[in-house]
């Protein structure tokens, strides 16, 4: 006789893959914005906010 397979099993397995691939993309998405903050004051104008030369 066969061996019946376990559904609830491989439901969770499924389960467990999609929220472990959500983290994950959470955490990339995370770790982007925190690199894109830190990167947003050097684009700024070098000249903005210095007392302009007299010449």
């Amino acid at each position: 006789m066969a061996k019946k397979p376990n559904y609830n099993l491989e439901k969770n397995r499924r389960e467990q893959d999609r929220k472990k691939k959500k983290e994950e993309k959470r955490l990339r998405k995370l770790e982007n914005n925190s690199r894109n903050d830190s990167d947003e004051p050097s684009q700024t104008d070098p000249d903005e906010g210095e007392a302009p030369v007299a010449e």
